[in-house]
């Protein structure tokens, strides 16, 4: 029986790493759209434009205004993101700072539809309810000014944990093998998944303190 088990996850973790090789190489050609990469990433199984996942998750899933790991944050349209955008959060710093992971959202080497592993998003909401967001932006390396509406998270039931802890040690293989390949200047790298406790600071305050941040 163990031996099964063991053949059992060795093929889903195989087919989930073959499933983010591919992923990880659309470019032009397969234009990686942010709803598809968090549907596959936190095995929470709804459909359609980004901004319409908190209705329909209404009564099938959990959903709140804490962060918690492998959740799905739902961004509100606003600006040129009429559709909205859906991150899954991949780790919780503090009460008031995540890392997410996330597909088409920066422009990295002059190219869309790129994933992002592991950057930051900061609370910047009068409420501390994560209801207004700062999100990192690659091509500027920082936060920049501009601010996001949300709608809030969305939770995995027992079975999307499941399936993402899968996800998660196949992405990790998948890392260890990109690094191993990978040059060394990593230009086109995402931000590091492990900030300085400094860096993490200038980014609190560079987030909150003025009076246009709100």
């Amino acid at each position: 029986m163990r031996r099964r088990m063991q053949t059992v996850w060795g093929a889903v973790i195989a087919s989930t790493l073959l499933s983010l090789t591919c992923a990880g190489a659309a470019h032009a050609d397969d234009y990686l759209q942010c709803v598809p990469f968090a549907r596959m990433l936190s095995g929470i199984q709804i459909f359609g434009d980004a901004w319409t996942w908190w209705q329909k998750a209404a009564g099938r899933y959990a959903q709140g205004f804490v962060p918690k790991a492998g959740a799905v944050l739902v961004f509100k349209p606003s600006g040129v993101m009429s559709k909205g955008h859906v991150a899954v959060v991949s780790r919780v710093l503090t009460d008031r700072i995540i890392q997410v992971s996330h597909a088409n959202w920066s422009v990295i080497g002059g190219e869309r539809g790129q994933v992002e592993q592991d950057v930051t998003v900061i609370d910047v909401s009068h409420g501390g309810d994560w209801s207004l967001v700062k999100v990192w932006y690659d091509p500027s390396r920082d936060l920049g000014s501009t601010t996001y509406p949300t709608y809030g998270f969305i939770y995995q039931s027992g079975q999307a944990a499941a399936q993402n802890a899968v996800r998660t040690v196949a992405q990790s293989a998948l890392s260890q093998l990109a690094a191993a390949a990978a040059p060394a200047s990593g230009a086109n790298a995402a931000q590091p998944a492990a900030n300085p406790t400094d860096r993490i600071a200038a980014l609190i305050q560079a987030a909150t303190g003025g009076p246009d941040n709100h």
